[in-house]
């Protein structure tokens, strides 16, 4: 593959910072029946209020609890494998708030938020992981959606090789704020930006503007199969492949089993896929692809090793339970 993609201005000290929902992911084990009776779709994302939260939880047995959120899954992967990267997202001082920070810093992520004091309570998502392991999330966006510029120290943003934005951030008017601000400085200080889609029903609410987004600031988008037909109002892959080698510098499709494709141009890289055991949760399966592949930016590996980089650690996490590595990520990629 013959690549024309610009990697990052070499004199910048750090590797990259996150923007995103800080949220203390809530991991559970259910049948199918129970997203039945809730109506929940398998493999959807649900935004519900606190009374909802409660009254999910109350008859589930929680089996572990993790400083989560797109973003911050993406940025705690590089972190452990030993680059500098910073998270930036919202917290309130309270008990999952607390968690939140303490959590994240055992990675080594520079996490320096200061939590607000008053109003929503700090954000967190139910993951139901069925048999199957699929996850159904219900998340309570609390104190991330009021995530505004003030929350950011953007002179460390000149300072950052990339800049890494999730799609979430969109569905709150201040965090879309923070979001485009952080975005305008990233450019004119020459830093690369990066946009996760998140998720196809965050993508048909906000289809316009993030097309628009894209074209403005964004040199690289990481998606699912699903993200970037609802992008395109599209049913295949094969109808869009003008669209999308025109989108930005640098599209990455995952497709689960099926691997991932990278798409510089009009040049096409198919990565396989590497799964490393019996499939447990694929929660966080893409915020850690693109954690591994962005590694690979960041040492200045070619597209293809960076997908290869991508796929071994999204092949471990979902081998187990939660978007944490359970194993060094470093050794296994070794």
């Amino acid at each position: 593959m013959r690549e024309s993609f610009r990697h990052f201005e070499q004199n910048k000290v750090v590797d990259l910072i996150g923007l995103g929902n800080a949220i203390v992911d809530i991991i559970v084990n259910i049948e199918d029946r129970f997203l039945e009776v809730n109506n929940l779709k398998k493999g959807s994302m649900n935004l519900i209020n606190s009374h909802q939260s409660q009254s999910l939880l109350k008859d589930c047995e929680v089996i572990k609890q993790i400083s989560g959120g797109s973003s911050a899954n993406t940025v705690v992967c590089l972190a452990e494998l030993g680059n500098k990267v910073q998270f930036i997202g919202r917290v309130k001082n309270d008990e999952f708030g607390n968690f939140f920070s303490s959590d994240i810093k055992k990675s080594k992520t520079i996490f320096n938020t200061q939590p607000i004091n008053e109003g929503a309570a700090t954000a967190h998502s139910i993951i139901f992981i069925t048999p199957d392991a699929q996850r159904t999330m219900c998340t309570y966006l609390g104190a991330s959606i009021e995530f505004e510029p003030k929350d950011i120290d953007f002179n460390v943003l000149k300072e950052s090789k990339y800049l890494y934005l999730e799609g979430y951030l969109w569905d709150s008017e201040l965090a879309k704020n923070a979001f485009l601000k952080a975005a305008q400085i990233a450019k004119l200080s020459n830093t690369k930006i990066i946009l996760s889609l998140s998720d196809s029903f965050c993508v048909d609410r906000h289809r316009e503007s993030f097309l628009e987004l894209i074209d403005n600031y964004i040199d690289i988008v990481f998606c699912n199969e699903s993200e970037v037909l609802s992008l395109f109002k599209k049913d295949k892959l094969d109808n869009c492949k003008v669209e999308i080698s025109s989108l930005c510098e640098l599209v990455v499709i995952t497709q689960g089993s099926n691997g991932s494709l990278i798409i510089n141009k009009n040049n096409v890289e198919e990565i396989k896929s590497m799964k490393k055991g019996k499939v447990i949760d694929t929660t966080g399966a893409g915020d850690i692809y693109a954690g591994g592949f962005i590694h690979g930016l960041i040492n200045n590996y070619s597209l293809k090793k960076c997908g290869e980089i991508g796929s071994i650690c999204a092949g471990q996490i979902i081998t187990q339970l939660g978007s944490r590595s359970n194993i060094d990520l470093k050794k296994l990629i070794k």
